[in-house]
């Protein structure tokens, strides 16, 4: 039997996955697709009910000492990553003291806003909760709110007057000089051994979906668009804007995001970062 039919490998079903995973089972891929938010993601790789998933970086530095990095691959942004979006009705630097809404889909996001108030903005007051309401009705009533995903690209183009709308991923840009590492993929350590075949070949899998599909997303980002409630082009302005590399740079931004989490506590200790 080939192991590779066994392979559990988690799927956001946001529009940033559709490139790695639309072609996958084409190139090779025989394994079972699990989907779910990157939180839901996040909670079953911990328990080792996924064998690998792209997930939150977050996650990888909270519980790094049960996986291991598939190489060469991530989910990030060099500047705008336009699904990442906080909104306000005041400048982020006029935000102390206030209470913010965040979403509870990835924890990576969080912090990411965590980090860019306390560190590039001293706002130390802020307090962030997950709301009763959809995020969507908050930004609706003028109050600061994080959103991600399709959710936030579809919002963006209806924004309420007086709302300004922050990009974090262009805020870790400016600030770095840096990618942001929004997502990597994550190995559930006792899968290596058992599956040590298809996880040798899903890296390049992963790549030649990818390459196919970005050669080519206009009739897929048709088929897309009334579904999500986004024009074609913007879908495919949007994925032009991923970066799903995993370099030198990439891995620089890592540690110093991991760097800053430990500064203020919201990691304890600094993982290290071990690969496949």
């Amino acid at each position: 039997m080939e192991l590779s039919t066994e392979l559990r490998l988690g799927y956001i079903p946001y529009l940033n996955c559709i490139p790695c995973f639309h072609y996958l089972k084409e190139k090779g891929f025989h394994g079972e697709l699990v989907s779910g938010v990157p939180a839901e993601l996040n909670l079953l790789l911990q328990q080792g009910n996924l064998d690998i998933s792209p997930s939150s970086s977050f996650e990888y530095a909270r519980n790094w000492k049960k996986y291991l990095l598939l190489p060469g691959h991530s989910i990030s942004s060099f500047g705008r990553v336009k699904s990442v979006l906080f909104f306000s009705p005041v400048e982020l630097s006029e935000l102390s003291g206030q209470q913010i809404a965040i979403t509870g889909e990835s924890a990576t996001s969080i912090n990411l806003l965590r980090i860019i108030l306390r560190e590039f903005y001293g706002l130390d007051n802020v307090i962030d909760a997950v709301p009763d309401l959809p995020i969507e009705v908050l930004i609706e009533q003028r109050k600061p709110a994080l959103l991600i995903g399709d959710r936030a690209l579809r919002l963006v183009s209806r924004v309420p007057q007086g709302m300004k709308v922050f990009d974090l991923g262009e805020i870790w840009y400016q600030q770095t000089g840096l990618p942001f590492v929004f997502a990597l993929w994550m190995i559930h350590r006792q899968a290596v051994d058992r599956f040590s075949v298809s996880l040798s070949v899903l890296g390049e899998q992963l790549i030649r979906s990818r390459m196919q599909f970005m050669s080519e997303p206009y009739p897929i980002a048709r088929s897309l668009a009334e579904i999500v409630g986004l024009g074609a082009e913007s879908i495919v302005n949007y994925w032009r804007s991923i970066d799903y590399q995993l370099d030198k740079e990439h891995l620089q931004s890592l540690q110093l995001f991991f760097e800053l989490c430990e500064k203020y506590q919201l990691l304890e200790g600094r993982p290290e970062l071990n690969f496949l």
